[in-house]
């Protein structure tokens, strides 16, 4: 059985705007998944909707076959987490321990299992030489590490991180990476909301593509970026790797080895 289940999911703003329209999704436990499409396709509206931070309309989200009607925003928040892609909306401590252990200590847990929670997440997110600083000494780059370590302490099974690459240099895309395989292998569910289709290639299995509020397709990413139909009515872009592949005339490659060996070949 899915984990995290939507069913025909529909969501509209008091004033009557649709922002997200019959969408059906299953997640598994271990998995990592990808969401893409341009801005306004309904992409983040559909993820507030599998934590609580908003209910849906139409349809209905299930959290370990339980609908989430019957659940409140806080009961949600310990096994569905979410990081926003504007680190300064999320962290308020004065320290970088104390924003990490803040999730923790609002579960009451023991102290000796609220330290070793934020040991284990500053460990995975760079973060151990520097937990004493106000979060604000930190770049912003580095402040999104900081929100990902505060979701991370609290030990959801699904967590949500919306835009995790934007503002990061290579280093930092590469630790994501990891922290995406680390959560994976403890049987954690990592949703990704990314414009970065470089990262989707590199980091992922499956993707979710949306546009015009509603859920167009799910697959690999060899079945989405080489979908032109999909792309055309998506407004998305194949990565620059396709789209080399395809001026010099091939088919269905995603990596530079893929296409370093039919150049060879």
């Amino acid at each position: 059985m899915s984990f995290l289940k939507l069913e025909n999911v529909s969501f509209s703003y008091p004033n009557g705007f649709e922002a997200t329209q019959n969408v059906s999704a299953e997640f598994q436990l271990g998995e990592a998944v990808a969401i893409i499409g341009q801005n306004g396709a309904g992409k983040t509206t559909t993820v507030k909707l599998m934590n609580g931070l908003l209910r849906p309309t139409k349809g209905q989200v299930l959290i370990d076959g339980k609908e989430t009607k019957s659940l409140t925003t806080a009961q949600m928040a310990k096994r569905v987490g979410y990081v926003f892609q504007n680190p300064d909306d999320q962290i308020f401590q004065e320290s970088i321990e104390k924003e990490i252990a803040y999730g923790p200590k609002k579960q009451k847990l023991a102290a000796a299992v609220v330290e070793e929670r934020v040991q284990e997440a500053a460990k995975a997110c760079g973060l151990l030489n520097v937990l004493k600083e106000h979060p604000y000494n930190l770049p912003y780059s580095k402040r999104k590490f900081i929100t990902i370590a505060a979701v991370m302490a609290m030990d959801p099974e699904v967590i949500i991180l919306d835009e995790p690459t934007a503002g990061q240099d290579r280093e930092s895309t590469e630790l994501l990476g990891k922290l995406i395989q680390l959560l994976t292998e403890k049987n954690k569910t990592v949703i990704t909301i990314t414009h970065d289709m470089e990262f989707v290639i590199k980091e992922f299995q499956r993707v979710l593509v949306f546009a015009e509020k509603q859920l167009q397709k799910e697959g690999t990413p060899r079945e989405i970026f080489w979908d032109e139909s999909l792309l055309q009515i998506s407004a998305l872009k194949q990565p620059y790797i396709c789209q080399l592949a395809k001026a010099l005339g091939y088919q269905d490659i995603l990596t530079m080895d893929e296409l370093g060996k039919k150049v060879s070949a």
